[in-house]
């Protein structure tokens, strides 16, 4: 159970670590290509900006519930994991905590692992939805200036 433990904890850190990089590039790539001079987006970028912002963050959820996904494959013995696609489908279905409970893991100590993914989940979809949020709420005031 404490190698279990160990493992979960380097793989929310490696996600964690994913994410805040990921969103650093994508501020760096906005402020270089979708901000003018004063600060606010440019014309004609705004909604660029939301839409390309939403899809960045997305993409980086599917690297992270991937990582996840191979993290079961390569770790768990277990017979209704025995395909990428359907360990890649456990990885969405937990990490989002959607949770449909038709793949399950059968030894107690597998779930604890399964239980952190969905805990990493909610910490990085939360801190997607607020940076989506302060991107959006940044476009609100620049038109409110504008």
């Amino acid at each position: 159970m404490l190698e279990l433990l160990l493992i979960s904890i380097v793989l929310v850190a490696i996600t964690v670590v994913i994410h805040a990089l990921g969103t650093h590039h994508w501020m760096r790539y906005m402020a270089r290509h979708m901000i003018g001079p004063d600060g606010n987006f440019k014309p004609g970028k705004v909604l660029t900006a939301i839409i390309s912002t939403a899809i960045t963050l997305l993409m980086l959820h599917v690297v992270e519930v991937v990582i996840w996904a191979v993290a079961y494959r390569v770790l768990t013995p277990i017979s209704s994991l025995d395909t990428f696609e359907k360990a890649m489908y456990f990885s969405v279905v937990t990490f989002t905590t959607l949770g449909y409970g038709d793949i399950t893991l059968p030894e107690q100590e597998w779930r604890m692992l399964s239980g952190i993914e969905a805990l990493n989940g909610i910490l990085l979809v939360g801190w997607t939805t607020a940076f989506l949020f302060a991107v959006v709420q940044r476009t609100w005031s620049a038109s409110a200036r504008g």
